[in-house]
């Protein structure tokens, strides 16, 4: 026991640093936990230190942190805005995974020469849109309190679950686990939204916190269905968070508590981990390959975006804007990536530079949207009110 405090004890230092960095360069906070565990790594490696970073109980903290944050992603979603807006935000949404995964998976057999496997997985990982780094921004600048932030969160959504569904459908041999897991699956879908909020109504409300039990069992049920068929467990997560956003999305005390548990304690050890498993001597070593995959998902995005925002009647800055947050990618992207180094599909390296990439993708479009494509117009003119 002493000894995996002491482990804990320097995962949460790690942790700690991070958020100061992030708060002073006003990052996110899980891209600088990526990059402070992979100068972690190249710190410790050759020293002898351990600080346990494939234990079983890291493992597992981990693991959980990834299921949490993807159930909380489709828990904030709004449905109302999905059908009042759905061309729009099937339309962005849709073009946003297909066009780079189809694009990057060509950049990575064709010219990067990987495997065909490899290639499909950096497709599906550089496919992505970073719900945390657009959701922040447009929280910050009030965003989030418009039609047009409501498009553009929603649209994320779609990206990522085309991310979601592709990972499940390519690296998931079909079985009759896999049909036994999907009916299970739609049954729970159906049913859990109005068992729930009758449930939450009997025995939520009170000290003993009912309604977080209540989610962790049907998540870890569900994960460890879905382990079984061969699939990953952060796949259903994110759809049970979509069929109870009406019901644990619009708790907001709910939503406080789960944030405060996800954020504050697993997930920080997920990105350190993922951070930590990142070469930086592979990525030095490789600056080509590195500016072939960020250019590949930056070009594919730009080009499959732009004119379906158009085709909507975007103005131009509305149109590049919504392009650019469409570009940035982290926590599917590294889940993806690091989904495929521990099933084999990739290796160190190949993980370093994906890994890297989609880093890229969460900062330089993010700087390059708000320095010269901010519709300010379309700003409340109050930002208190975001």
């Amino acid at each position: 026991m002493l000894e995996i405090l002491l482990q804990a004890s320097f995962w949460f230092l790690l942790a700690l640093i991070s958020t100061i960095i992030a708060t002073k360069l006003r990052l996110a906070t899980a891209l600088t936990e990526i990059a402070v565990g992979a100068i972690a790594s190249l710190a410790i490696t050759g020293t002898g230190i351990s600080i346990g970073e494939n234990d079983l109980w890291i493992k597992f903290i981990a693991s959980v942190g990834a299921i949490m944050l993807t159930f909380l992603a489709g828990a904030e979603l709004e449905p109302d805005v999905l059908k009042s807006r759905w061309k729009e935000t099937m339309g962005i949404g849709l073009i946003a995974f297909i066009a780079p995964f189809l694009g990057c998976t060509a950049v990575a057999h064709y010219i990067l020469g990987w495997s065909a496997k490899a290639s499909w997985l950096t497709g599906v990982a550089l496919s992505t849109t970073s719900v945390a780094v657009v959701y922040a921004v447009m929280l910050e600048l009030g965003l989030n309190k418009t039609e047009f932030g409501k498009v553009i969160l929603a649209a994320c959504f779609v990206n990522d679950l085309g991310t979601v569904i592709a990972l499940g459908l390519i690296f998931s041999p079909f079985t009759t686990n896999s049909l036994i897991f999907m009916v299970v699956m739609i049954v729970v879908a159906i049913l859990v939204p109005f068992i729930t909020p009758k449930i939450f109504k009997k025995f939520g409300n009170k000290p003993s916190e009912f309604e977080t039990k209540y989610l962790l069992f049907i998540l870890f049920g569900i994960g460890a269905l879905a382990l079984w068929s061969g699939s990953e467990a952060v796949l259903p997560a994110y759809i049970i968070g979509m069929v109870l956003a009406g019901t644990v999305g619009k708790d907001s005390q709910l939503i406080r508590r789960l944030r405060t548990l996800t954020i504050g304690f697993l997930t920080p050890i997920y990105f350190l981990r993922a951070g930590y498993f990142v070469s930086i001597p592979s990525i030095i070593a490789a600056p080509i390959a590195l500016l072939v995959l960020l250019s590949g998902k930056m070009i594919t995005k730009i080009a499959g975006v732009y004119p379906v925002t158009k085709l909507f009647e975007f103005r131009h800055k509305e149109g590049m804007y919504t392009t650019l947050l469409m570009s940035t990618g982290l926590t599917f992207g590294s889940i993806s990536a690091l989904f495929g180094l521990t099933h084999g599909i990739i290796d160190q390296n190949q993980y370093s530079l994906l890994i890297a990439a989609v880093i890229g993708s969460a900062v330089i479009p993010t700087i390059i949207a708000n320095a010269f494509y901010l519709p300010k117009y379309l700003l409340p003119k109050t930002k208190k009110e975001g």
